[in-house]
C-alpha cells in the first residue's frame, strides 16, 4: 500500500506552514486565494456533471438514500460513540475534529475512481458523490451546529451562507454553463486534477499557517496522533464492513454495493477543509488534522479492495471466467482408476 505522492505535498504544505506561516496581510492574501480556488473547483465539478448522468443516478434513489444515510447518520452516530474515548485515546479537541470528519460529505473523484476499478455502477457513484456534496453543504454546518456546539467555533446562520456562497452557488453556476463549457472541461481533465489538488494545498496551508500563529501545537503530541490514527482506522473499517454487508442485507446488487461501500465509507478532503476553515476559525488545524489522516487512510485502503474486487470472477468478462469444474458421473459403469 504505498503513500500517494500527494499525501507528501500535504505534509510538506503543513513543514512550510510551520517553518513560514503566512502573517497579517500575507494571511489575507491566502486566505482569499484558498476561497477562490475551492469555489472555482466546485464550479468544474458542477460543469463536469451531464444531466444525462444525473437522470441515470436520480433512477438509483434507494441506492442515494443508503449512501446518505451512512454519510450523515451512521458516520456521526459512530462519531458520538467516540466521545467515551476522551481523555485516554484523544483530547478533546482532537475528539472534535475526529467528529467534524464524521459530519463530511462524501468524496467524488476517489469514489468514481475507485468504484470504476472494482467494476461496479460509475453512474450512480458520480451522483452519489454529487448529491452528497450538494446536501452536505446546508447538512454539514446543521450536524455541527447540533454536536459540536460552542466548540465548533463561529456556528452561525452566517457561517451557512458562506458556505453556501463558497460551494453551492458555483457548482449551480458551472451546471448552467455546462452546454457552454462542459466539452471543454471534459476534454482537459488534468485541469480539474490540478484545480482540486492545488486548492486544497492552498486551504491546508492557510489554516496550519493560523494554527501557528495562534500557537495551538502544543497540545498534539505523538502519543495522541498514534490514538487518533488508530480510531479512525477502526472507524473506517466499521464502515466498509456496514456499507458492503448492509447493502447486501438490503438487497442490491454487486455494483450497486460497490458504489455504496465507496461512497458510503470516505470523506471528503476538498469539501470539509473549506467547511473547517469557516466553523473552526483559529482551531481549524486541529479539525483539518483528523482528516487529512482519514484521507490518506481510506485512499490506502480502498485501492486495495477496488483492486481485489476487480478480480472478482461475477466481475470478469463471460469469455475470462474460469471454467466451472466438470461434474463426474459416478453409478454408470465401472471403477475408475
Amino acid at each position: 500500500m504505498p503513500i500517494d505522492p500527494y499525501i507528501l505535498l500535504l505534509l510538506g504544505t503543513v513543514g512550510l506552514a510551520a517553518l513560514l506561516p503566512a502573517r497579517g496581510t500575507g494571511a489575507d492574501v491566502a486566505s482569499g486565494a484558498s476561497t477562490g480556488a475551492i469555489a472555482f473547483l466546485f464550479f468544474l465539478y458542477g460543469a463536469r456533471l451531464s444531466t444525462r448522468e444525473a437522470m441515470d443516478g436520480v433512477r438509483h434513489w434507494r441506492l442515494h438514500v443508503t449512501v446518505l444515510a451512512c454519510t450523515f447518520v451512521v458516520f456521526p452516530l459512530l462519531g458520538l460513540a467516540s466521545r467515551g474515548l476522551v481523555p485516554v485515546f484523544l483530547t478533546d479537541p482532537l475528539y472534535q475534529g475526529l467528529l467534524f470528519v464524521t459530519l463530511v460529505p462524501s468524496t467524488i473523484q476517489s469514489s468514481i475512481a475507485f468504484t470504476s476499478i472494482a467494476r461496479g455502477n460509475v453512474p450512480a457513484a458520480i451522483c452519489a458523490g454529487s448529491f452528497s456534496s450538494l446536501v452536505g453543504i446546508v447538512v454539514t454546518p446543521l450536524l455541527a451546529a447540533a454536536l459540536l456546539g460552542g466548540s465548533g467555533g463561529g456556528f452561525s446562520a452566517d457561517s451557512v451562507v458562506k458556505i453556501v456562497l463558497q460551494l453551492l452557488v458555483p457548482f449551480v453556476a458551472g451546471q448552467l454553463l455546462r452546454r457552454w463549457i462542459g466539452g471543454f472541461v471534459a476534454r482537459h481533465k488534468k485541469v480539474l486534477g490540478l484545480v482540486d489538488r492545488g486548492s486544497i494545498l492552498l486551504v491546508v496551508y492557510t489554516a496550519f499557517s493560523e494554527g501557528m500563529v495562534q500557537g495551538i501545537w502544543h497540545q498534539v503530541s505523538p502519543v495522541r496522533l498514534a490514538g487518533l490514527l488508530a480510531v479512525e482506522a477502526v472507524l473506517l473499517a466499521v464502515m466498509l464492513v456496514l456499507t458492503w454487508y448492509g447493502a447486501k442485507g438490503l438487497g442490491f446488487g454487486r455494483e450497486d454495493r460497490i458504489a455504496i461501500q465507496f461512497a458510503g465509507s470516505k470523506k471528503s478532503l476538498a469539501a470539509g477543509l473549506p467547511m473547517a476553515g469557516v466553523l473552526f476559525g483559529a482551531q481549524a488545524s486541529l479539525a483539518v488534522l483528523p482528516l487529512m489522516l482519514f484521507h490518506q487512510m481510506q485512499l490506502m485502503v480502498c485501492a486495495v479492495i477496488a483492486k481485489r474486487r476487480s478480480h472478482d470472477p461475477e466481475a470478469l468478462p463471460s469469455q475470462e471466467r474460469p471454467a466451472a469444474p466438470e461434474r463426474t458421473e459416478v453409478g454408470t459403469g465401472g471403477r475408475s482408476a
